[in-house]
C-alpha cells in the first residue's frame, strides 16, 4: 500500500516547532486540545506537501493519515480530501465518496483548524444544491463541539453564494442551547454572523435587535466586530432591568 502522503508529512517534521504549536492549539490538561500531538509542521508546509501528493493519494492512504495521533497528519488528510473533492467536479460518485469519508471520520476532526480548513470547502460545496438538514443535525446534536462547529462553519460556503438563511437559522440553534456555550462555538457563530453582515448589514442588525441583550458575550463581540465603535458600545451596554 502506498503511504506517500504519510511519509512526506513525516519527512517535514520540525521538533523545534512542537512546543509552540502544542501551546497554540491548547493541548494542556483540561484544555480543548488536550493530549493532541504535533510534528512541528506549519500549515503552509502541509499545504505544499498536499499539493505535491494529492493526485497519488488513495482512500486507504487517507485512512492512515486521518487516524494518526499527529495533528498535522490529520490536517494533511483533510486538505487532501478537499483537493480530491474539488477536482472531481464531473465525478459525483467520487465527490460523494469524499463526503462520506469526511462524515465517517469526524471523531478525528478534533480542533478548530481541522474543522475550519475543511468543512465549508467540502460539505458546504456539496450541499449547495442539496437538502441541508445534515448541518442542522450536526449543530443541534453533534457529539462533540467540533461536530457542532462543522454544522455552523459549513454555512460559509452558502454565504459566499449569497444564501444567508441557513447561517441565521443555525445560529438560532446555538442561542437555544444550554448556557454557558463553549467559547469556540460562540466564536464560530459570531464569526459567521459577522460574515453574513458583510453581505447584508441591515439584516444582521435586524436579527441582533431582538437578541443581542441575551446573546453570549463572546458571540456578540465577534458578530459586531466590524461595526463602528459607537454602535459596538450600544450593543455591549449592560442590560438594564
Amino acid at each position: 500500500m502506498s503511504v506517500l502522503l504519510y511519509n512526506e508529512i513525516l519527512a517535514h517534521q520540525d521538533p523545534a516547532q512542537v512546543e509552540g504549536l502544542s501551546r497554540f492549539f491548547k493541548t494542556g490538561k483540561g484544555q480543548y486540545g488536550e493530549g493532541d500531538r504535533f510534528l512541528g509542521i506549519k500549515v503552509p508546509v502541509t499545504r505544499e506537501v498536499v499539493k505535491a501528493c494529492w493526485k497519488e493519494t488513495s482512500f486507504d492512504d487517507l485512512e492512515t493519515c486521518i487516524t494518526s495521533e499527529y495533528h498535522e497528519m490529520r490536517l494533511a488528510a483533510l486538505l487532501t480530501l478537499v483537493e480530491i473533492f474539488k477536482h472531481a467536479k464531473k465525478d459525483k460518485a467520487l465527490q460523494q465518496q469524499c463526503v462520506e469519508f469526511y462524515l465517517n471520520h469526524t471523531q478525528y476532526i478534533n480542533n478548530w483548524d481541522l474543522v475550519d480548513l475543511s468543512c465549508y470547502e467540502l460539505l458546504g460545496v456539496w450541499l449547495l444544491d442539496k437538502d441541508r438538514t445534515l448541518l442542522y443535525d450536526l449543530a443541534r446534536n453533534g457529539k462533540t463541539i467540533w461536530e457542532q462547529r462543522i454544522g455552523m462553519v459549513s454555512t460559509m460556503q452558502f454565504l459566499r453564494h449569497g444564501q444567508l438563511d441557513d447561517t441565521y437559522a443555525i445560529a438560532e440553534i446555538f442561542l437555544k442551547k444550554p448556557q454557558p456555550l463553549h467559547d469556540l462555538l460562540q466564536k464560530a457563530v459570531g464569526w459567521l454572523l459577522r460574515e453574513a453582515g458583510k453581505r447584508n448589514e441591515h439584516r444582521l442588525k435586524d436579527w441582533l435587535s431582538t437578541r443581542y441583550q441575551t446573546m453570549p458575550r463572546t458571540m456578540l463581540r465577534y458578530a459586531i466586530e466590524k461595526f463602528p465603535e459607537d454602535e459596538r458600545a450600544h450593543y455591549l451596554k449592560p442590560k438594564t432591568v
